[in-house]
């Protein structure tokens, strides 16, 4: 039992709130609003910017793998690079490879430079690589040079 030497004494922590402190004030929406406003528009570029490198870095691969195999078959005989259509497309899944073969002479020696170059889209912007081997007519052996990506 309560006596007056003893008063009852209310509790003002955080368990128990006066009328009027709860919620947050319209400053503090306002602020949060805003911030969620800049930070939604620059997080889905980023997510963007990844899939379109995801994007990018499959296709070329892939690209890659269609001029090795085009510089291959050409280089099997001697016969075929004479013959051969200079340029095709290859269909990977739903997404057409088109490919142009350049033969030049080396400056080194009697070789020839043979370049295969693919092209493919992403996201609207077209990008291509190019895959160079070196050629001896009379050996039917080759050695590859370089490999180059540009857009």
């Amino acid at each position: 039992m309560l006596t007056d030497a003893q008063p009852h004494v209310r509790s003002s922590g955080p368990a128990r709130r006066r009328l009027g402190e709860g919620g947050f004030t319209l400053a503090e929406v306002l602020a949060a609003l805003l911030f969620l406003a800049i930070l939604i528009p620059v997080t889905m570029h980023g997510v963007s910017v990844a899939s379109r490198a995801g994007i990018l870095g499959q296709r070329k691969a892939t690209a890659m793998r269609i001029a090795e195999r085009v510089l291959n078959e050409l280089t099997i005989s001697p016969a075929q690079i004479a013959t051969a259509t200079p340029y095709g497309n290859v269909v990977d899944g739903d997404i057409t490879y088109p490919w142009t073969m350049i033969s030049e002479p080396w400056t080194e020696d009697s070789m020839t430079v043979l370049t295969v170059r693919v092209s493919f889209d992403v996201q609207g912007a077209t990008f291509d690589i190019a895959a160079s081997t070196l050629y001896d007519p009379a050996v039917s052996t080759t050695t590859v040079a370089s490999a180059t990506a540009t857009q």
